[in-house]
Order: structure tokens, then sequence, then C-alpha cells
């Protein structure tokens, strides 16, 4: 069990610690959501041991003949709703659902994550040093851990914290957060632009001078 005064830590580590195919992949993570850069992959190692446990106990429910009454049930129903709330999961979901989640989907629950995602930083980056600098709350409640994980009912509440000067839509800060986020303009500037009259000219012409099915046809030989 061990002495309470130094717990166990509630993640696994990977099992072979230099594989290049695992080391790429939670090195684009560690990207992607912004983690730190010293000590990041910890973060992922803990969402992946949770994502672990969660299929374990899926598959472990799955794999009983009668899950519709009993202990059973219950536990599936508990499992299912935890996952809802935590926002993993939609409505009228299943055990079989809870195979699809991926460790991005958990990593995405991050308060870190969701800063950036409800339009409250202009990068992950700015996400987590405006949570640890104690700008962002959960109503009146002051955030300043990253990995904090946002459930549904709190999802509605994330905003600054009101002791915050970003609470100013002023702010040089809140400006540049707006001009970033109205320059992401998807789908202007993207589209293809239409074909000149030289390039379709130039098709035509290599459409005519293309082989038929006859000319490929093998003499003796079946098409």
């Amino acid at each position: 069990m061990g002495h309470p005064k130094f717990a166990r830590p509630k993640y696994d580590t990977p099992t072979h610690p230099w594989k290049k195919g695992r080391i790429e992949e939670e090195h684009a993570l560690k990207e992607q959501f912004g983690l730190k850069i010293v000590g990041g992959m910890k973060e992922i190692w803990k969402a992946k041991s949770k994502l672990r446990r969660w299929r374990q106990n899926a598959m472990k429910l799955i794999g009983r003949v009668d899950t519709s009454d009993g202990h059973f049930s219950r536990e599936k129903d508990d499992l299912v709703e935890s996952l809802y709330r935590r926002g993993l999961l939609g409505d009228g979901a299943s055990l079989d659902d809870i195979l699809q989640i991926s460790v991005e989907h958990v990593l995405s629950r991050r308060l870190q994550s969701q800063v950036y995602y409800r339009g409250l930083a202009s990068s992950m980056r700015q996400a987590r040093q405006l949570v640890v600098h104690g700008h962002i709350g959960l109503g009146d409640q002051k955030m300043t851990v990253p990995s904090y994980i946002i459930i549904r009912d709190d999802e509605s509440i994330l905003t600054y914290h009101h002791t915050s000067p970003l609470t100013d839509s002023g702010h040089p800060i809140r400006v540049e957060i707006e001009e970033t986020r109205a320059a992401a303009e998807y789908g202007e500037g993207e589209q293809d632009a239409a074909p000149s009259e030289e390039y379709v000219a130039g098709v035509a012409e290599a459409a005519e001078s293309a082989p038929t099915a006859e000319d490929t046809n093998v003499e003796g030989g079946e098409a």
C-alpha cells in the first residue's frame, strides 16, 4: 500500500522507453495541445492510463452475458454516465462507443484546451499562460491548473476571472486575440482558382493523343 505521504503515481509509464513511433506520436501530441516542453509527456501518460482503465472496464462489461439488470447494469450505467459528464460521450452512447474514445479526446477536455477552443486565447501556449497566471475562472472560482478536466456543467461558466484585467474588451491582449481569431477565416483564399484557357486546351490535346483501349490490346491476347 505504501506510506500516504509518498503516494504512488496514478499513471503507467511506457513499457519500453525508446520506441521511435511512440516518441514521435507523443511529441506531436505535446505540440498539438501545448503541453510543457519539460514534463509534458507525463500529461499524455496520464491521459493514456485513464483511457486504458475505461476501455478495460468497458470490455469487461461487454464480455458479460447479461448486463441488463443487477450489479453489472448499474456499473455499466455509471461508467457511461461518468464519461458523458466528462464530455467524452454523447447522448444515447453505449459501451461500444467507449472503445472509440482516443487520447486526443481526453486531452481536449483539459482546461487549457477548452480555453483555446472557446476563443479565450489565440493559441494553446497562450491558453496555458492565461490559466497559470490566474486569468481564467469557472464562475467565481479562479482556476490555475491547466490539466483540470472540464465537465459539461462547467462549459457554460468558463470565462475570464472577474479579477483579471482581460475582462475589459479593450485590453491589448484581448484585442490581439480577437484580431487573430478574425484573421483565421477558414475557406477564404483557399479555394482553387479557375483553370486558364491554356490549361484547358492542353488537357483537351492530351486527351485526343491518349491511346485507346484498342491500341493497348496485345496481339493474340484478350482485352
